[in-house]
């Protein structure tokens, strides 16, 4: 079954995806936007580790856009945010 796992340094994560529910897409809800900047980002993964809603993705083929954020979905609570250890992540009133 591809797509319901990740392998990240040879440990085997589980993985769920955000879908549209009864709700609709959760980041209409969202007031503040988590914005990444690639320049202070060490790759620590710590983002999508502790995401609770999974939208973080990583790209280690592409290190300067290494994260994306899925809009879609992203509540804008700020986990990423306070778990980066660089501040790579700041969150932004949302327009």
């Amino acid at each position: 079954m591809k797509g319901w796992y990740a392998v990240v340094d040879e440990i085997i994560l589980p993985l769920s995806r955000p879908t549209v529910g009864v709700a609709g897409r959760t980041g209409t809800w969202r007031v503040n936007r988590p914005v990444f900047n690639s320049e202070k980002c060490i790759k620590c993964r710590l983002c999508w580790l502790y995401c609770p809603d999974n939208v973080i993705d990583v790209n280690e083929a592409n290190p300067s856009n290494f994260i994306t954020i899925d809009y879609n979905y992203c509540k804008g609570c700020g986990v990423c945010v306070d778990v980066c250890p660089t501040k790579a992540l700041t969150l932004v009133p949302e327009r």
